[in-house]
């Protein structure tokens, strides 16, 4: 009986020792690995890109790339423009602080003709939540 007991009791404290997370370095990894709170930045490597002359008719698309300069996960959850000519495309997994990604634009120039600009507005777990993305610019020639 005695011997139950004392193995019963080895138990419980082996078990409990176990489950125990109240060491030095397992704080200190948590905390470096919680990207839940702080704030995540988007940063664009270049804000505006020109395509230069464009003919009526033609698509063309650029990537541009971006930095979460935050400490937090950046996550987009819309990206647009003031105008359906031009699609923006973006990740829709988290950025990690530090990572890169691309969005990629689409810009359809029918029915465009002269100099055109659109910018990307920018919806993300970002402070102000609303941002300025990147701009694309061309000149639509008439065929």
């Amino acid at each position: 009986m005695k011997k139950l007991f004392f193995i019963l009791a080895c138990g419980s404290l082996f078990l409990g020792a176990c489950g125990s997370n109240k060491g030095k370095g397992s704080d200190q990894h948590t905390a470096d690995a919680d990207t839940t709170k702080g704030t995540a930045k988007i940063s664009f490597e270049e804000p505006v890109h020109n395509f230069g002359n464009v003919t009526q008719g033609e698509k063309v698309e650029y990537a541009f790339k971006f930095t979460n300069t935050g400490d937090r996960d950046l996550l987009i959850t819309d990206a647009s423009s003031s105008c359906g000519c031009t699609v923006p495309d973006w990740p829709k997994e988290p950025v990690r602080p530090g990572k890169s990604a691309y969005m990629k634009v689409v810009f359809n120039s029918a029915g465009k003709e002269g100099f055109t600009e659109k910018e990307i507005t920018i919806r993300a777990n970002t402070n102000p939540p609303v941002v300025q993305g990147p701009k694309i610019q061309c000149t639509v020639i008439k065929q």
